[in-house]
């Protein structure tokens, strides 16, 4: 038998999984294929490139670094920061440098790796990558490495209220994302709202498309119900706002038909330059702590955060963050867990589904009036019409003194949300 004969047999004997598995392989493979001869050139430039960058520290030291591209969430907020702190002096050394950045690989987004291109000295993959591993095999090999923020993607020294956002739409982009809003049916000048509600569709495809092992459900302990969310819209729409839900991939599309609800994630019309644009122009966000989440956050937009899990690393760094939580519901006693129980166990840190299933909590979601108190409150907020108690304030207080202070968060700036805490008044007992 030939070998070629050898390998039909074997093709026809598997199974469409197989082929698919198979097909996955060569996709994932050919772009390497593509890239040696660039790769073995760099490889062979990089120990002199390496070799020049300490030659030249004298007069300007040259850093470099990968860009955390694979995760929309690191991509925006990082870079973000890391550019907020270089305004502060913070990681900037103190004579002349330049910061070099390379893409590992395909951005999440290629709309916002070309915005970026205007604020970072971004160089070619193939070069940078081979000298930045060259050069850490060389003596002082951390001083040639920009390295992480200071948290990574965390504002601990409140650096985004500080400083103006580090890009900005061109006018063609504003006239793009103009004419994406009126092909929406946002008119000009509306106020809209982005939604962003977490379920496991998109990390689901992501880990189809890496591996077939590829298991993300462990993130499962974040996921919402979008029905949860349809009460809050339609209240949001009854005072003026456009209601945007976002998506890359959703498990299910939005209930309801109000013709102000716009099922951006489900309806054809979504692209990689309007979730920028949605996420930098909106009122204001309702998420449970996705990765579209950083790009409100970079643009200096308020954002609500509903049932937000971990409670220990709520963004508690502006004015502009609202919070509630899951209920964590402790099986074993069959009752809600307080506050204090819930940093004392833990539980404030857990970030596994395994974690809180080993541990006996169940996370339960809020139930659509809470929901839609909360979204309330943030539109009371953003428009300079709320108002709170006393003892509002009273509870506010008694949450924060809770909560743990630590390496994760700065000062305190951002709320509870004033309807959850009356909710749960019980939780906040020791």
């Amino acid at each position: 038998m030939t070998i070629l004969a050898f390998t039909r047999r074997q093709l026809a004997q598997i199974s469409t999984g197989g082929r698919a598995e198979l097909n996955r392989k060569i996709r994932l493979a050919w772009p390497i294929v593509l890239r040696l001869p660039l790769t073995l050139l760099g490889f062979l430039l990089g120990l002199p490139l390496a070799v020049g960058m300490r030659l030249l520290k004298p007069l300007c030291l040259i850093r470099i670094e990968r860009i955390v591209n694979w995760r929309l969430g690191h991509f925006a907020g990082n870079m973000e920061l890391y550019l907020c702190e270089l305004d502060a002096g913070i990681n900037r050394p103190s004579g002349r440098f330049l910061d070099l950045w390379y893409h590992p690989c395909p951005p999440c987004n290629h709309e916002l790796a070309r915005m970026w291109k205007r604020a970072l000295h971004i160089g070619p993959r193939w070069l940078l990558e081979q000298t930045l591993a060259w050069s850490n095999r060389l003596p002082d090999a951390a001083r040639h490495r920009i390295g992480s923020n200071t948290s990574h993607d965390r504002d601990i020294h409140d650096l985004l209220d500080r400083f103006p956002a580090h890009l900005q739409f061109s006018d063609d982009e504003e006239r793009r994302g103009q004419a994406g809003l009126r092909a929406m049916g946002i008119p000009e000048n509306a106020r809209f709202v982005c939604l962003n509600v977490r379920d496991d569709a998109y990390l689901a495809d992501q880990s189809a498309q890496v591996s077939a092992k590829a298991d993300w459900s462990y993130h499962d302990y974040r996921n919402c119900s979008i029905g949860n969310y349809v009460l809050a819209a339609e209240q949001l729409a009854a005072l003026g706002y456009f209601v945007v839900r976002m998506g890359a991939l959703v498990r299910e599309p939005m209930p309801g038909s109000h013709p102000m609800i716009i099922d951006y994630a489900t309806n054809g019309m979504r692209s990689e330059f309007m979730d920028i644009y949605l996420g930098a122009n909106c009122a204001f966000c309702i998420s449970n702590g996705t990765g579209f989440d950083a790009l409100p956050y970079i643009f200096r937009r308020p954002i609500v955060y509903i049932d937000h899990v971990a409670l220990g690393i709520i963004n508690t760094f502006s004015p502009r963050f609202l919070a509630t939580t899951k209920t964590h519901w402790l099986k074993r006693e069959n009752r809600p867990m307080r506050f204090a129980e819930i940093f004392a166990s833990g539980a404030g840190y857990f970030l596994r589904a395994k974690d809180y299933e080993e541990a006996g909590i169940e996370l339960r979601e809020s139930e659509p009036e809470a929901t839609a108190a909360a979204v309330m409150e943030m539109e009371a907020r953003f428009s300079g019409k709320w108002q709170g108690s006393e003892e509002d304030e009273a509870r506010q207080r008694r949450f924060w003194d809770v909560f743990p202070k630590n390496e994760l968060h700065g000062e305190i700036r951002s709320r509870i949300g004033a309807d959850f805490l009356r909710r749960h008044q019980s939780w906040l007992d020791n």
